[in-house]
This record gives C-alpha cells, structure tokens and sequence, in this order.
C-alpha cells in the first residue's frame, strides 16, 4: 500500500518547531520523515550531539528517518560564471570541492539518525548546462564513489534551478555516473514547476533509475510564473502516476514536501490539505485496496 509508505519532510509542517512536527507527524500515523531543517538549523550543519538529540526525539515516537533532505551539491561549479540559484533552507554558497567534504559530514549524519539515503542535487544551472555535462558528472562520480564505499545511496531530485532540472537531465546525468551508489529522486511537482509535463513524458524519462518519490504538485500562471498547491489541484495527473508506479515494481517510498502554504494560512494547513488530498488519490487510484 502507497499510504503505508509515506513519510514528509517535518519542515513542511512547523518550520521552526521540530519536537511539535513530529507530534503532528504521529498523529497523522505516518511512519517516517525526511530531515532538513531542525528548528531553524539544516541538519547538515549540526554537531554529533545535535544530530544525538535530534535522533533521541525521532525514536521516542517510534518514527524513522527515510533520507536526509541535504543541500548538497546547491552550489556553483565556478563561481566566475553566472548561474541560477534557489532555495539552500540555511547552507552558506560554498565550493563544489567544500560540498565533497561536506558529503563525509552529511553521511555520518545520516548514519547516526539510523539511513542511509541522503537527496543532493546537480549544482546551480548554467545557462547552457549542456555544455557542461562532463564536469558535472565527473563531479557526481566522486561523490558516488565517497558514497558507495560508505553503504549511502545518493538520490538526485530533478530541480528547476539545477542542471539535473528536469527528468530528462537527472535521468541522463544517473546513468553516465553509472554508480550503484547514484539513483534519482523524481519530484513530479517540480517537473510540472518548471513548465514540463511530469507524466508520462517526465516520468518516462527517469522511471528505470528511480529510488525516492517525493509529492508536491504545481501550476504554471498565464504569465508564466509557477506556483505550488496541493496534490490534485495543479498539473500532475497522480492518479495516473501512482498506477504507473505500481505497475512498474516501485516499492520504494513517497515523501510529502507540499511547498504549499494557503493564503493567510500556515505550512502545517498546507501541508494537511496535502495530505488529506492524496489519501482522496491514493483510494481513488487503487479502490480494491
């Protein structure tokens, strides 16, 4: 069962509040979470008796932790060139070799909150990310190859302000890494986010190398600005989605990151409205179940 296997990133729901996130997360009966930012501090900036608290708070409710949701690789590949840039939730701009020392503190993290899953990314987008393509995966080989010696899957989420964008650049960059250490995490909102259709055609793109879903949902304004919004109510046909899924063999598991914050409203009604949502597709998806 899809529900069974769903987890959500515990800052979707009070961003500032790590202890009352994972009492709503219990409440909800969900199992697991993704760790990105733990009372205003990304998890991959904290000490071992931070990460020890952290974890002595996440047992007592009996949750586990699926991925940490790092920052890694969100930076430039040379600072001299102009490049897009997004969201760090806390991580200072720092050099791609920085990040390769950065992913030794990341995975002892992981390793001490009990996963061995860690998100990362494909360095802030160049304007002809193309032309680029060699040393973005010579980058990620040496990642994959500090991960793979360590036990650590790194997924990499397809991410507009990123190289690896969209499904059809993740899906390539994965398999030139070629590592069993590299798989993808396939954020059809992000995909429909950034314009491009999420299924079939992004989807289709990534769906031999994926590990990690995570869920959120977008639209793209007349004007051509994005915005996110719950499940259901934007481009991405879950319905759809989560059949192919099944009939595909994925038996991995779904991340609620909704992004969604209604107007006047908070992130934990944002992120229940989510929720709400996609139980309604997940029955209606698989109604025998």
């Amino acid at each position: 069962m899809v529900l069974d296997r769903l987890g959500i990133l515990t800052d979707e729901v009070y961003p500032d509040n790590f202890a009352k996130s994972l009492d709503w997360i219990k409440e909800q009966g969900l199992k697991h979470i993704e760790v990105r930012v733990v009372d205003g501090v990304n998890i991959a900036n904290m000490s071992d008796e931070q990460v020890a608290a952290v974890r002595a708070q996440i047992d007592a409710r009996g949750l586990s932790v699926s991925a940490i949701a790092s920052p890694l690789y969100k930076c430039a590949l040379d600072p001299s060139r102009p490049v897009a840039s997004g969201d760090v939730f806390g991580q200072a701009e720092e050099s791609a070799e920085a990040h390769h020392e950065k992913l030794k503190r990341v995975i002892a993290i992981a390793k001490a909150l009990g996963t061995t899953n860690i998100r990362i990314f494909s360095f802030w987008r160049e304007k002809e990310p193309e032309r680029y393509f060699g040393e973005i995966v010579e980058h990620l080989k040496k990642a994959a190859a500090i991960a793979e010696r360590e036990g650590i899957l790194l997924l990499q989420e397809n991410e507009p302000a990123c190289n690896g964008g969209f499904a059809e650049e993740v899906g390539r960059i994965v398999r030139a890494v070629g590592s069993p250490a590299m798989k993808a995490l396939w954020d059809p909102g992000n995909e429909a986010y950034g314009g491009r259709p999420a299924f079939p055609e992004g989807y289709g793109f990534i769906k031999d190398v994926l590990a990690h879903v995570h869920i959120k949902d977008a639209y793209v304004l007349p004007d051509g600005s994005s915005r996110c919004v719950p499940v259901g109510s934007g481009n991405v046909p879950f319905i759809a989605q989560l059949q192919a899924l099944r009939d595909d063999g994925y038996e991995g598991l779904f991340t609620i990151e909704t992004h969604y914050k209604p107007e006047g409203g908070s992130k934990e009604a944002g992120s229940r409205m989510t929720l709400d949502a996609f139980r309604v597709l997940v029955r209606e998806a698989f109604p025998s179940n």
